[in-house]
């Protein structure tokens, strides 16, 4: 039994299936990659997961140590340790970074703060005090969001396309922070299209047309996504944003 377990997902927005009769598992500690063509479900399932606003309305069931999280608000998943990592990490404008860091964080404390932030190399001298706003860099804003994630010390952690954005000290940081994650035993999901990010990942799962369409090895999933995958049109392509607002 892994710690998150999905049965029988489906999932419409705009009319379209984004997620067809998805099943999988996720085992505890492991750091698993979810690849696939643009379209084929991958950040609607990270969404889904994670319960954000138009994205519950779905049949199937998605369960945490083996308990439903059917009806569960997305602040309720966050408290029983699930957390999402943005592509395009949220500004909280004018909010001090020590603030933002130990909102979520287990231990509250200013010094925690600073390990947080050397761990991803960011200067605590120079970035405690800062605000989180547009003067941050793409890969600056990266870093701040993995530190915080970092300090809530979460059991399962979503990641949509961690690399996105970011220079590559940034990411040697995303793959410290991976090493890191595993050593303190939480689950972690990455959506990537990136081979550097999908080497640091223990096992793979392909999705296409909302459904996983094989899984296994690193190297057997990425090599037939690299090989035997051509872009084509999916009839569950998301609908333009504006046409998937949902009350």
């Amino acid at each position: 039994m892994g710690i998150l377990e999905l049965h029988d997902i489906t999932l419409e927005l705009g009319g379209k299936p984004i997620l067809n009769d998805l099943s999988v598992d996720f085992w505890e500690g492991h750091v698993h990659a979810l690849i696939g063509p643009n379209g084929a479900g991958k950040s609607t399932l990270a969404s889904t997961i994670m319960g954000l606003p138009g994205y519950t309305d779905h049949s199937g069931d998605i369960l945490l140590d083996g308990e439903s999280l059917r009806g569960v608000p997305v602040d309720e998943r966050a408290r029983r340790g699930i957390t999402l990592a943005w592509q395009e990490p949220a500004r909280f404008e004018g909010l001090r970074m020590d603030r933002f860091i130990a909102a979520g964080a287990k231990e509250k404390s200013r010094a925690n703060v600073e390990r947080m932030l050397t761990r991803v190399g960011l200067d605590p001298e120079r970035y405690l005090d800062r605000k989180v706003d547009k003067t941050l860099s793409g890969g600056e804003r990266k870093r701040v969001e993995l530190a915080s994630i970092l300090a809530m010390e979460p059991r399962i952690v979503l990641m949509d396309e961690p690399d996105s954005g970011i220079d590559v000290e940034a990411l040697q940081r995303i793959f410290d922070a991976l090493a890191y994650f595993k050593e303190m035993g939480t689950t972690v999901i990455m959506i990537t299209h990136s081979m550097a990010v999908l080497e640091h990942a223990e096992h793979a799962f392909l999705l296409c047309n909302g459904h996983i369409l094989d899984k296994g090895s690193v190297d057997k999933i990425s090599g037939y996504f690299a090989n035997n995958c051509i872009p084509c049109h999916h009839e569950n392509e998301p609908a333009p944003e504006e046409e998937m607002i949902t009350a």
